[in-house]
């Protein structure tokens, strides 16, 4: 039935959406008896380039919206203290790597960085744009427990997200980035694909209306001893509640990008998939639930290791896809940084190259074309962390 009602209320929406200038504006539309309003805002064209801008073609997403709790993990493990000092030397590594802009379209910032600059007084967001990279933002507030749950979580951060959307894009950010979680060991309960659907797509359309290209970002968790057939089944109700939302919350699609996890078995399954199956079981989910009118699809890692994650994307590129197939990755595109760079000044050429190396591997692989023939031990270590993924 949620299915039935996601493709009405889409395909009406796309079909009347009207590109308007005026902010507000709207019209009627009414199809078998059904009228529903169309917002247009006055970002709608602007928001449509900056989507096609991020996907691409051979390029995706460098994801360093760590929470600086999250960030400081990282240094720590490189021996390193967290302080605004570290995560700022660190962040500028990554950020001023030459011919970065290459093969990555975005970069997802967490608040702090989005007003940093580099040590020679230079805007991070000025530092992107001089590579073609489009700056983003992280914009939720982090997962709480959801009453009433199977002891789940739910993302908060809607409560004044208009005003600080609307800072983030006078700072330069143009798109933002909204992460909420399901857990199918907990379920997952009805209540909590619900909430994240719902929320995903009040975040969605209040990003739009401040001119940010909004990620949604429904994350199946790998915790779990699942086999892979229940993770697509869990992934196709998420989806299908997460469009029918954004349909009754008057999203445009061609103004959006999503970042799914992949379908995998869960992270304790006795067997593990091939990226062949991932791939296959990945664009079922795919087609059966995402219109094409989204323009793409920029995986997270999920725990992957870093050769793990590049395959499975070139298996889902060796054949044509209605959207763009990307990737935006965190640990899978900075693991061997860290491990290169070790906090020392010395090593930060030789870190923005192991940058290099990774971003290129998953820029053959938007376009299907990598092979693992090569790649060092290090690249091929998972790095499953539970509860959190990506």
């Amino acid at each position: 039935m949620a299915c039935a009602k996601l493709n009405s209320l889409s395909s009406q929406w796309i079909a009347n959406n009207p590109f308007s200038s005026r902010r507000g504006s709207s019209s009627l539309s009414t199809t078998r008896g059904v009228s529903l309003p169309i917002r247009a805002s006055s970002y709608s064209d602007e928001l449509v380039l900056t989507a096609k801008t991020v996907a691409s073609r051979g390029r995706g997403i460098l994801a360093l919206d760590e929470s600086n709790a999250t960030c400081g993990k990282r240094l720590a493990s490189i021996g390193l203290d967290n302080t605004e000092v570290n995560r700022q030397a660190y962040r500028q590594l990554l950020l001023t790597t030459p011919g970065l802009g290459e093969y990555i379209s975005g970069a997802i910032l967490f608040e702090e960085t989005l007003y940093q600059s580099t040590t020679d007084g230079k805007k991070f967001v000025d530092c992107l744009r001089e590579q073609n990279i489009v700056p983003g933002i992280k914009v939720d507030k982090g997962l709480v427990p959801l009453p009433g749950s199977n002891n789940e979580s739910w993302c908060q951060g809607l409560d004044g997200l208009a005003t600080r959307s609307a800072e983030y894009y006078k700072q330069g950010a143009r798109f933002a980035k909204w992460r909420t979680v399901v857990s199918i060991p907990s379920g997952p309960s009805a209540l909590a694909v619900k909430e994240a659907a719902w929320g995903l797509a009040r975040y969605a359309a209040i990003s739009q209306d401040n001119g940010l290209v909004p990620i949604v970002e429904p994350e199946i968790l790998l915790d779990g001893d699942h086999p892979i057939e229940r993770t697509l089944e869990v992934a196709e109700k998420v989806w299908s509640e997460v469009f029918f939302y954004l349909a009754q919350n008057n999203v445009l699609f061609e103004g959006i990008l999503l970042k799914p996890s992949m379908v995998t078995p869960g992270a304790d399954h006795k067997e593990k998939a091939s990226p062949e199956t991932i791939a296959k079981y990945t664009l079922t989910m795919l087609n059966r639930r995402v219109p094409p009118a989204v323009p793409g699809i920029m995986f997270l890692s999920g725990g992957q290791s870093e050769v793990e994650a590049t395959l499975n994307l070139n298996a889902m590129n060796q054949t044509p896809n209605p959207w763009h197939v990307s990737f935006s990755y965190a640990r899978a595109l900075q693991n061997s940084v860290l491990k290169t760079w070790q906090g020392r000044p010395e090593n930060v050429e030789a870190a923005q190259k192991s940058l290099l190396v990774r971003a290129k591997a998953n820029s053959l692989a938007q376009l299907g074309r990598y092979s693992a023939e090569g790649e060092n031990e290090e690249a091929k270590k998972g790095m499953f962390v539970k509860g959190y993924t990506y």
